[in-house]
């Protein structure tokens, strides 16, 4: 899985060979075992399986009808064969059978803050009322319409979802940006164009979000009240902060003493400098630093969630690129105000390994808002990076994504339906009120 500034880049040149909906496989189908599976788009003309249990594959053409899969994002062979009959709607998935699942899909368009968006309003099949959840993005660039799997898993379990392309990607209008009231009100917009399409079928309605999103969705919830947000690894402090969590983590797991993380947050305050300037200046402190510290075995070790590109870039690359990957980045927000005054029931889900955002100061903090009364469910997933995913560590130490723990899923259909968690995911660690 890629992340952070590099991820962002990859997404900006990268264009899908398909969107969902163009291409006849993609869709939740009902298993004749009783599962749920789910198929969507992946890289170029591979598809991505996904199981509610949180396992997942990328299924690859192998001539005369049939698709290999490999485990999670390893490329590795997990002995699964797929096969499709688009004209019945029908699948076999490792030699289990298996029929669409039929949805109610509109297609809108409506407006948002100042730039007309892109969505589409998915419900299950019937006249009832139907819990609403507003899938909202992260720093991503693509197109959540097109690639967000999550709009047809919670439609398959009886959740009605809506979701949208933000502003700047996909087929929405305006600029990309990072600003998150803007989205914020993007996301107000999107709430109030899905229960306006859902009508009387609207029963609850919510966020759910990821990453980046976990700063947008409580900004959003705060503004106009919903009946509740659910954040998967998102933050508690500030985007800066974010970067420097993740240098100094970096250090503590390759074992250098307090002597080098000083120096570590000295190469931290000078990238800082440049993000702050919107990337226009400061490019003369990274340079000392690097004049410093460069032949220091440590130093190619920094990493951090932006600060490893600004060392490895030159100044011409990064004052062009940027101001337009990060547009409108809000370096220093303070999420806690917002927190502190919440009164949204909130379902946090951390990954305990997460060294893009790394979640221990969050997860303290949050705990503390709960302390204090705030309606704030933390739950810490063992063993997984961003985006609640398990992995393995391969000889280089690069870490490659095999599946999301089982449970998660689970969890976030039992918090939209119920306003609250059982005890029991398999190895989550709950704090706050759960049962």
């Amino acid at each position: 899985m890629k992340r952070g500034f590099l991820a962002l880049l990859a997404a900006v040149l990268a264009t899908p060979s398909f969107a969902a909906g163009t291409d006849c496989r993609i869709g939740s189908y009902a298993l004749g075992d009783g599962r749920n599976l789910d198929i969507g788009p992946s890289e170029g003309t591979a598809l991505r399986w996904r199981l509610e249990d949180g396992t997942t594959g990328k299924l690859t053409p192998a001539g005369s009808g049939r698709w290999i899969s490999t485990l999670g994002w390893t490329d590795r062979p997990d002995g699964k064969t797929v096969t499709f009959d688009c004209g019945r709607g029908t699948i076999r998935f490792a030699q289990v059978t298996g029929k669409r699942i039929p949805f109610d899909v509109t297609e809108t368009r409506f407006r948002g803050a100042g730039v007309d968006l892109a969505g589409r309003l998915i419900l299950p099949r019937g006249a009832g009322k139907v819990p609403i959840v507003i899938l909202i993005h992260g720093s991503e660039h693509d197109s959540g319409i097109a690639n967000f799997a999550l709009q047809r898993q919670f439609a398959a379990r009886g959740i009605g979802v809506f979701v949208y392309d933000k502003r700047g990607t996909g087929a929405s209008g305006g600029r990309y940006t990072q600003d998150y009231l803007l989205l914020a009100d993007d996301a107000i917009a999107a709430m109030h164009e899905a229960k306006r399409l859902a009508g009387t079928r609207a029963g609850k309605v919510g966020y759910q979000a990821g990453s980046q999103g976990g700063w947008v969705a409580p900004l959003a919830a705060r503004i106009e009240p919903v009946d509740f947000v659910i954040v998967g690894f998102g933050l508690a402090v500030s985007p800066l902060e974010e970067d420097r969590e993740a240098i100094a983590l970096n250090m503590r797991d390759r074992g250098y003493g307090p002597d080098v993380m000083a120096k570590a947050m000295e190469v931290a305050d000078a990238t800082a400098a440049v993000m702050l300037s919107d990337f226009r200046e400061g490019y003369d402190g990274i340079a000392a630093v690097r004049r410093k510290y460069g032949q220091e075995p440590w130093f190619r070790d920094v990493r951090g969630d932006v600060s490893y590109v600004l060392l490895e870039k030159d100044a011409a690359e990064l004052r062009e690129l940027g101001p337009v990957l990060l547009a409108g980045a809000p370096w220093q927000y303070d999420p806690m105000p917002v927190l502190r005054n919440l009164a949204v029931p909130q379902l946090w889900i951390l990954a305990e390994n997460d060294i893009d955002a790394p979640s221990a100061e969050t997860a303290c903090r949050l705990k503390a808002l709960a302390a204090n009364g705030r309606p704030i469910t933390t739950v810490m997933f063992p063993r997984t990076e961003h985006g609640i995913y398990e992995y393995e560590t391969g000889p280089d130490g690069k870490r490659l994504s095999t599946r999301q723990p089982d449970g998660y899923f689970r969890m976030m259909v039992d918090f939209i339906r119920n306003g609250r968690i059982g005890a029991d995911y398999g190895t989550a660690r709950i704090a706050g009120p759960a049962g």
